[in-house]
């Protein structure tokens, strides 16, 4: 049975620069620390086992980004789209409750001196900034 090789890595100046200013970064998030390392060192010719041993990842985390660097680019290192609940709240709706929720009650004609949950959901819904929304879903 044949052996599976590593996929070769080959980088641009670009994206070789890129990938170390990430890989070197003091703000670089952790995770994609180690998914530029990981990349370097395939760009340098070394073997899975090899960049596992080097940087404390498992085999299979070296595989995964290796290949997905080789089919995608610089893209194909960000975090895929997660499965989930759809938002109920479009991003405008958000806003437009934070920007109700900052303003003083007085200044919209509600006489209270300052919002509850409560108060703000109803406020919403009159308004129609979304058909319903809870006062707990305001809290958070």
């Amino acid at each position: 049975m044949p052996v599976a090789t590593a996929r070769p890595i080959v980088l641009t100046a670009a994206e070789r620069h890129r990938l170390k200013k990430a890989a070197y970064g003091h703000s670089t998030p952790h995770r994609d620390r180690l998914r530029t390392q990981i990349v370097l060192q395939a760009a340098r010719g070394r073997g899975n086992a090899a960049i596992a041993r080097e940087t404390g990842a498992h085999l299979d985390t070296v595989r995964t980004w290796r290949v997905r660097f080789a089919d995608g680019g610089l893209a194909a290192l960000a975090d895929r789209r997660r499965c989930g609940r759809p938002r109920r709240f479009t991003p405008v709706q958000v806003a437009e409750v934070k920007a109700l929720a900052c303003q003083l009650p007085a200044e919209t004609g509600t006489p209270l001196s300052r919002w509850s949950c409560p108060e703000l959901a109803r406020e919403v819904v009159v308004r129609r900034i979304a058909g319903s929304i809870s006062a707990s879903t305001v809290r958070r």
